[in-house]
């Protein structure tokens, strides 16, 4: 099988989004107080901050180690985050709908509590199935963004065969890139879920070892945005998806 030289997957600085999640929940509202859809929530100011340090790390890597080519979900936060990450560089990129982020349906805009008091039957659902399974009305399961995700690694390795490739993405997909590359379990996938969240502008890469096996060599790592003077999220700032 074609393989790549490396792969990395950035999930996209802090949103709008983000801030909002956070004071929602914080607050014990239901519902996350949003003035855009989805695919158009954009940086915050920190998360600008973030993606230019993102830059910078970027910029300052010896030639021989730097990506080849830059693929970016469509979502204005990630696009955001590529365009500050890659000015200068010289990388080229381009935009791939199967990076978006992960389709929450119904429950699209509503806090962890938002879901149990306004849809309890549908976290029951959640319970009986597991986090892995579950698919919200109107949404996608990790499986189904699986599936996506494993279509496009299949074009990346046939396109670009030996090559360094740099994602931006979002949270959901820095863990299911490790349930693709790295041939894990459910179980292990929901370990990690577990006892980790995936930082803003937090960088996951994996390079090609003796055999030609992509290998994980850094996983959620914010050590550039301190380098280059950019405030990491702090474990309890990150905002994931409700379910």
């Amino acid at each position: 099988m074609a393989e790549l030289a490396a792969l990395w997957i950035v999930r996209h600085g802090e949103s709008t989004a983000n801030v909002a999640a956070g004071t929602a929940e914080a607050s014990g509202a239901e519902l996350i107080e949003l003035s855009h859809r989805d695919a158009d929530v954009p940086l915050s100011p920190t998360g600008q901050e973030q993606a230019r340090a993102t830059g910078r790390w970027l910029a300052g890597l010896p030639e021989a180690h730097r990506p080849d080519v830059a693929v970016m979900s469509p979502y204005l936060r990630a696009v955001q985050t590529a365009e500050l990450a890659l000015a200068g560089t010289g990388i080229p990129v381009t935009r791939d709908e199967r990076l978006r982020d992960r389709e929450l349906g119904i429950l699209d805009g509503l806090t962890a509590h938002g879901v149990r008091r306004r849809f309890p039957e549908e976290a029951a659902r959640r319970t009986r199935l597991g986090k892995f399974y579950y698919r919200p009305p109107g949404g996608e399961s990790w499986p189904d963004v699986a599936l996506r995700l494993r279509a496009l690694l299949g074009d990346l390795r046939r396109d670009h065969e030996g090559g360094r490739v740099l994602l931006f993405g979002h949270d959901a997909l820095v863990f299911l890139f490790r349930y693709l590359v790295e041939g894990i379990t459910e179980a292990d996938l929901l370990a990690l879920t577990r006892a980790h969240s995936i930082a803003n502008c937090s960088v996951t890469g994996w390079s090609a070892d003796a055999a030609g096996r992509l290998t994980l060599d850094v996983f959620n790592d914010v050590t550039h945005l301190r380098q280059e003077g950019a405030r990491p999220t702090r474990e309890d700032e990150v905002h994931a998806e409700p379910v």
